[in-house]
């Protein structure tokens, strides 16, 4: 059986990469369905294009109700984050550069808009076979690991998302024990995130969107059911809480 995925966050540099490496597998996957804010493109045979904002329940309810009622989702990808807008919005260096508004956005678009895509899309996973339903996460939302502080809303919002993550698999394991659900640590990978901060980075740990899509969907394809409720790096590391 040909399988149906979901990515939202599809115009953003990994969203869009993981499609394009779908895409490639013909054998695999019969549709793709991007989510965006961006105008919707064309559809084709494979690929539906839907308007989803992420901080916008109404719209992410709406995005439900334009697909098809009986649709079962194999795997949803949700892409979104924001760690900086590149105009008043960066990541704290300290605690007097916490700021309310700031910190309400970056929650909203890292932790409440993906619970929200949980709540709404969880009843179109596919239930007769294993499916999966993978958030961008991020090890700096790991407690354990946090050795340098800062990046208050960033890491808070991860750690947040990671909890919402671990909670979805417990509940969902009663009405569909088949699904997985899982966070993704990309890396650092070369884009519009990370383009402050990749001077930092050594050459051969700053990875292109292709590469870090391509490594994301190769833990994928290896996730078991004991699995759900983790969170992984690129390289199918567990990452602790």
């Amino acid at each position: 059986m040909k399988k149906k995925v979901a990515i939202i966050g599809s115009s953003g540099a990994i969203g869009n990469a993981v499609a394009e490496i779908l895409l490639d597998d013909d054998d695999e996957i019969e549709t793709i369905y991007k989510f965006s804010r961006n105008d919707p493109k064309e559809n084709s045979d494979r690929v539906k294009n839907l308007f989803l904002d992420i901080e916008d329940e109404e719209s992410i309810k709406n995005c439900i109700k334009n697909l098809p009622e009986d649709i079962k989702f194999d795997l949803i990808f949700v892409a979104t984050g924001i760690l900086h807008n590149n105009n008043d919005i960066f990541p704290e260096k300290s605690i007097k550069d916490i700021n309310q508004s700031k910190l309400e956005k970056v929650l909203l678009v890292n932790t409440i808009g993906p619970t929200l895509v949980g709540k709404y899309f969880i009843p179109h996973l596919r239930k007769d076979s294993k499916s999966i339903f993978a958030f961008l996460s991020a090890r700096v939302g790991s407690i354990s690991d946090n050795k340098l502080g800062g990046w208050y809303s960033y890491r808070a919002s991860k750690t947040a998302l990671n909890q919402i993550i671990k909670n979805f698999s417990i509940e969902v394991r009663r009405s569909n024990p088949n699904a997985i659900f899982i966070g993704l640590q990309p890396g650092t990978v070369k884009s519009f995130l990370s383009k402050p901060f990749e001077k930092n980075v050594r050459s051969e740990n700053l990875f292109t969107p292709e590469y870090s899509a391509s490594k994301m969907l190769e833990v994928i394809d290896n996730l078991n059911l004991e699995d759900t409720g983790k969170v992984y790096a690129w390289d199918g590391e567990e990452i602790q809480p």
